[in-house]
């Protein structure tokens, strides 16, 4: 009789495929992405099945189920105390863990040569290659999201130091993908280099382009998934790691082009090309400061109010008191649309995560090239917790790092009101000409505790 599991298999991994395809394709709206998710989980767990299924797997079926829990339970446990604010830094982690688990793979097949052909072997190195420098970039990344690491500061002839690691890596990555035996050492010193260089390639780099950098390092955590699905011939690796480079590669040049910056200017700022001072085009000055009883009268008679959140918003938890001043709000005829920037907060889509979170809908929610036209329209525009978002050096001050980067247009509307948690220049550590502006008014304290504030007052008006 013919065994029929090996097309049970082959079915079930191209079923999880295809969720795969369905599950991304739900995530690119906020509206859909929940179900996206979902869907994508479901694909997960059937190509997991599949998997466990196969009659070729020769592993330790009960090692393997306790490396699943050890794993599923740390990432619950952790994911379920992960703020939302700390949601970007969460996914810095798991990116890196993803490029991690790759090369690890990429390790246990370049000890056995001999059983894949020199092409395989080719794909394993780079595999190996891209995914130590997801692990490393992407934990180095983490750590300068959550403050634990902040210089960006260089050291002399970084170039020749930089060459000569690669160099080094190339050689070895050569020799073992040539070889007809692996020594131990020469993999140990091959991935050691790999790892290094990952942290050599993101140290320089500034802190207000890890947004664009933890995508990169996304697209490459999955194209060395897809390298090492090739090489072990598990097609729903390949598959999933094809998708997440691809999407990868299309976020990233969509970030780099919401800050008006070439990919190759961010990941080699460090290498030698032109990189902005840090503190270039900075400049002090006095602000008009607002309390919350006038800034509420402000947006309580206005017609037209755009609010802007930033990483402040996030790091208060201020999203839910933002949903309820929107109501208060549109119960008096205000007109409210929120205003996001490609760039704001951590990463791609953060605050649109805490929004959809808070119960905002959808419909009022506008990304820059949607509403920038709109703001010599509004009457108030309430920006929270920004700064680079908005700030107009990057319009009209050359020397200033963030030239050149669209922002929303903020100062074309009738007043501006900004919420600051303090004096503080924001990510990129440049001040804001905008702060300064005769019809800018500032607020300075935590985001939470001020928009209760506004609610408050607001009330208070009845």
């Amino acid at each position: 009789m013919i065994d029929s599991s090996p097309y049970f298999v082959n079915l079930a991994y191209f079923v999880a495929a295809l969720l795969f395809i369905m599950g991304l394709r739900r995530m690119s709206t906020p509206k859909n992405a929940r179900s996206g998710i979902w869907i994508a989980g479901v694909g997960m767990l059937l190509a997991i099945a599949a998997t466990f299924a196969n009659p070729e797997l020769s592993a330790n079926k009960l090692l393997m189920l306790l490396a699943m829990a050890i794993g599923g339970g740390f990432s619950l446990f952790h994911a379920r105390r992960v703020y939302l604010a700390r949601l970007p830094q969460m996914i810095a982690l798991y990116n890196g863990l993803g490029g991690g688990a790759a090369a690890g793979v990429a390790a246990v097949e370049l000890l056995r040569v001999t059983e894949h052909s020199t092409a395989e072997n080719i794909l394993a190195v780079l595999g190996a290659l891209i995914g130590c420098i997801a692990f490393t970039g992407s934990m180095l990344a983490w750590a300068k999201l959550s403050d634990r690491i902040s210089t960006t500061e260089y050291f002399t002839n970084r170039q020749q130091v930089y060459l000569g690691m690669l160099v080094v890596v190339l050689i070895l990555g050569l020799l073992l993908a040539f070889s007809q035996t692996v020594h131990p050492l020469m993999l140990l010193l091959f991935f050691i280099m790999s790892l290094l260089f990952g942290l050599a390639m993101t140290q320089p780099i500034a802190s207000e382009d890890m947004p664009v950098l933890i995508s990169f390092y996304n697209a490459a955590a999955g194209l060395a998934v897809s390298f090492e699905g090739f090489v072990i011939g598990n097609p729903t690796m390949m598959v999933a790691g094809s998708l997440v480079f691809a999407a990868g590669v299309l976020l990233t040049r969509l970030m780099a082009r919401s800050v008006n910056r070439r990919l190759s200017e961010i990941m080699y700022s460090g290498f030698g090309l032109k990189h902005r001072d840090r503190h270039a085009g900075e400049r002090r000055g006095h602000y008009n400061e607002v309390d919350s009883h006038d800034a509420a009268i402000t947006m309580a008679y206005a017609e037209q109010v755009v609010i802007v959140p930033g990483y402040g918003m996030a790091v208060a938890q201020a999203q839910h008191k933002l949903q309820e001043l929107t109501q208060l709000l549109e119960e008096r005829g205000v007109n409210v649309r929120f205003a996001i920037h490609p760039v704001a907060g951590r990463m791609p889509g953060h605050m649109n995560v805490l929004l959809a979170e808070a119960g905002v809908a959808y419909e009022k929610i506008f990304d820059l090239s949607e509403i920038n036209a709109e703001f010599r329209k509004v009457d108030v525009v309430l920006v929270i917790g920004a700064n680079d978002i908005v700030n107009i050096s990057a319009r009209s001050d050359e020397k200033s790092r963030l030239h050149g980067m669209p922002i929303l247009n903020v100062d074309e509307a009738g007043s501006v009101i900004v919420l600051k948690r303090g004096e503080g220049q924001g990510y990129a550590g440049i001040d804001n000409p905008l702060l300064e502006d005769a019809k800018t008014r500032v607020h300075l304290g935590d985001a939470r505790e001020t928009v209760q504030e506004l609610i408050s007052a607001i009330k208070s008006l009845d």
